[in-house]
């Protein structure tokens, strides 16, 4: 199974401030936002091409009301609640397939054929599985991740040097001690990763 992420790009966060801070993201948004206004102005049709000042004051408006705030908990507590799940399925699958070529083979072309499925393919169902309300939401939530969770755990099991395990042996730990003290903290970047990319794939699946 390919890596869902590489060790290299989990590493390369930019920071938000010092000589890392870029530059060109608010030179970006500066220049988006001119073109938007001169644009609006020139089709001057607010109902096709609204300007950017009036989107502004709509999200102001949508940002004080607390109908729309209500909402957007709800949202977001759906959204967490299906990531939890999606967390604590993911994980040990991963662990286990990353770990155990065995497992690997096993599980993979399980994991594979039912990640392939259209996520809208699974509302009927989920409909018909727990009702209406936010257990199809919630459902459809943690399916999305689930895999993204597996993927990157495995990739951060598999970026762990063997140097790592050789030497665990060769001092007697048992498969215990080396996934509590060595295959953990080792996928540790990929968890945080896979966790962070279900997170932002759920907001997209909430329906």
């Amino acid at each position: 199974m390919v890596h869902a992420t590489k060790m290299k790009d989990r590493n390369n966060w930019r920071k938000l401030n010092g000589k890392d801070f870029n530059i060109y993201t608010p030179i970006a948004l500066v220049v988006i936002g001119i073109i938007w206004w001169i644009a609006a102005d020139i089709v001057n049709k607010p109902f096709l091409f609204p300007s950017l000042k009036s989107v502004m004051e709509a999200l102001f408006r949508a940002v004080t009301d607390l109908y729309v705030l209500r909402n957007i908990g709800i949202t977001m507590r759906r959204v967490l609640t299906g990531a939890f799940y999606a967390f604590i399925i993911g994980l040990p699958i991963g662990m286990i397939m990353g770990y155990s070529k065995t497992m690997m083979r096993a599980f993979a072309p399980f994991i594979n054929s039912l990640r392939q499925v259209p996520i809208m393919a699974w509302v009927p169902l989920s409909i018909i599985w727990f009702g209406l309300g936010d257990g199809p939401t919630i459902f459809m939530i943690a399916f999305t991740g689930i895999f993204t969770i597996i993927l990157n755990t495995i990739a951060g099991v598999q970026d762990i040097s063997k140097d790592y395990y050789n030497a665990a042996r060769s001092m007697g730990a048992n498969t215990m001690d080396i996934i509590k003290d060595i295959v953990l903290p080792g996928s540790l970047p990929g968890i945080i990763t896979g966790l962070r990319l279900a997170i932002g794939m759920g907001w997209m699946s909430v329906i």
